[in-house]
């Protein structure tokens, strides 16, 4: 008796001791939490990053001659899908990919002082209920998101309500009820910005507009020879007898763009040329998209991801964080924010990363983000498809855009090929074209290209195995030799280095970490004891991310 009762203490014991354990443990984050305020987005041109299907690279019989760069390449869904199988997205700490528009585009080319140029970029619609078979297909597509979120990440399409495609020969201009051909914008107040076109020969969408419209006669003409028409008029009656819209031209748009929602289940839309239309468009467009997120998510609860919203980030050209909530039109300020757009576009990050020390612009963004932008997000980039002045056009500073861009308070945006240090200075280019080659695939195979590669997947990497880096609190630690900072998000703590001496370290960790607890410089995968509130870590890097090993 006396011997069990022994055996009985010495399980409770165990248990006691087990348990505790596990308490402490548990203090630890365990799981990666997933917010867009720190997500690390990749951004890509569907018909420039990989070909994965060469028998769609010609449609429409577009064989014109084009200027450099400016016609279809051959890249296309498939081509991501499968680099998504093959973990570069993953090892690059990936967890959002957002695709230019892969909708149907204007079947001919068009020559406005650049060279004939054709719809690859995927911003000039002739059908949004329809995959331009250039970028693939419907079946793509699904395959696409359901593998890219069976490795965590999210999918990204590109909204476009602003204008249909060019005016061609083989794409007519839609019906005045639907568009204006004119005036040009002179973008120096509201009027001037929305209610024209953003270049000759745009046609601008009357989103303005409350008057009912008939299809476009191009559309009706087009489906009866896809044998569609009869199911989208039906779809489009159940959705305006739903929402009690008139038929006006910016719902029938907003229709066919959530349908990719609720029939894919993306998680959010890149939403472009936001200035150019009229604030409440965007506040329709959110709730529309948040009842399709929301239907798609009770018709497919074993795909659903995590409770996170649906994602709609806007590009509101020269928007900066420094601007807060309003943006000012000269005569008029909007708040794009509220009742809209999780986040924006930042196009000030590139400029205050040259002009400010790297401590000022991460104080800056952490005040701002916890401040008047509290809730909501920014959209950090160094490079992109439209602006002509990135960070490091001619690719000297690879590292340093990487540390800049994934250390910023934020969500990070890498442009394809930031993290191979893809060539912006094509010869014979002109315009925006320039940014836009094909992915430098065969560069990433040399000794130096690796390098560069390593340092935005380690940096990646971090940045997506703890939130706390793009949306946590910010504390400068040190600036004696260095930068050395915190970031804290709930549970989530990191310590981070930068601009530090090579070989041994000192790292004051006290704020944070107790002594005896061991950590992980994720940089150089080197672990070290907390002693006396501070590490030691001796290598030849001149940077360190510091974690719990886990």
């Amino acid at each position: 008796m006396k011997n069990i009762f022994l055996i009985i203490c010495l399980i409770a014991f165990l248990g006691c001791k087990e348990s505790t354990s596990k308490k402490l443990v548990e203090t630890k984050p365990t799981q990666k939490e997933f917010v867009w305020e720190g997500a690390n987005i990749y951004f890509l041109l569907t018909d420039r990053f990989y070909n994965g299907d060469k028998s769609n690279d010609l449609n429409f019989n577009r064989t014109k001659e084009t200027g450099r760069l400016r016609g279809f390449e051959g890249g296309d869904i498939k081509g991501i899908t499968q680099k998504i199988k093959e973990g570069y997205f993953t090892k690059l700490g990936i967890n959002a990919i957002w695709m230019t528009p892969v909708v149907e585009q204007i079947h001919d080319g068009t020559d406005e002082g650049t060279g004939l140029s054709y719809g690859f970029h995927g911003y000039w619609a002739k059908d949004w209920t329809k995959i331009d078979p250039n970028f693939g297909t419907k079946e793509d597509l699904k395959e696409l998101i359901e593998i890219a979120h069976s490795k965590g990440i999210r999918i990204l399409l590109d909204a476009v309500i602003n204008h249909t495609g060019p005016v061609t020969e083989k794409d007519p201009v839609w019906p005045s009820d639907w568009v204006r051909t004119e005036p040009k914008c002179t973008y120096d107040n509201f009027k001037n910005t929305t209610h024209c076109t953003l270049v000759e020969n745009l046609p601008d969408i009357k989103t303005e507009s409350n008057e009912n419209v008939t299809l476009p006669p191009q559309l009706v003409s087009k489906w009866k020879a896809e044998g569609r028409y009869e199911q989208e008029v039906k779809e489009l009656d159940a959705f305006f007898e739903r929402t009690g819209h008139p038929r006006a031209p910016r719902f029938y748009i907003m229709k066919w763009l959530t349908d990719y929602i609720t029939e894919f289940g993306i998680d959010g839309y890149r939403v472009d040329t936001v200035k150019h239309t009229e604030e409440f468009v965007w506040q329709e467009f959110k709730v529309a998209c948040d009842y399709a997120f929301d239907q798609y998510k009770k018709n497919n609860a074993a795909k659903v991801l995590d409770d996170n919203d649906f994602y709609l980030v806007g590009e509101v050209y020269n928007y900066a964080i420094s601007h807060g909530k309003a943006f000012d039109f000269g005569d008029k300020r909007v708040n794009y924010f509220d009742k809209a757009f999780n986040s924006l576009i930042n196009f000030e990050i590139k400029w205050n990363a040259k002009q400010m020390k790297e401590k000022d612009v991460f104080h800056k963004y952490d005040s701002l983000l916890s401040g008047n932008l509290k809730g909501y997000g920014i959209l950090n980039y160094m490079t992109s498809h439209d602006d002509g002045q990135p960070f490091d056009k001619e690719r000297k500073m690879p590292y340093q855009t990487a540390t800049m861009l994934l250390l910023t308070p934020g969500t990070s945006q890498v442009y394809y090929g930031d993290e191979s240090a893809r060539d912006l200075t094509i010869e014979g280019t002109v315009g925006d074209a320039t940014l836009r080659s094909f992915m430098n695939w065969d560069d990433i195979q040399n000794k130096e290209t690796q390098k560069i590669l390593n340092h935005w997947q380690k940096l990646g990497q971090f940045r997506a195995n703890h939130p706390a880096v793009g949306a946590g609190r910010h504390h400068l630690i040190s600036e004696s030799n260095g930068l050395v900072f915190s970031r804290v998000r709930n549970n989530d703590k990191i310590i981070a280095g930068i601009n530090l001496s090579k070989g041994e370290k000192s790292i004051d960790v006290s704020s944070i970490f107790n002594d005896g607890d061991i950590l992980q410089d994720f940089y150089s995968e080197t672990d070290a004891v907390v002693k006396n509130g501070k590490i030691i870590i001796t290598n030849d890097n001149n940077i360190i991310l510091l974690q719990y090993k886990l």
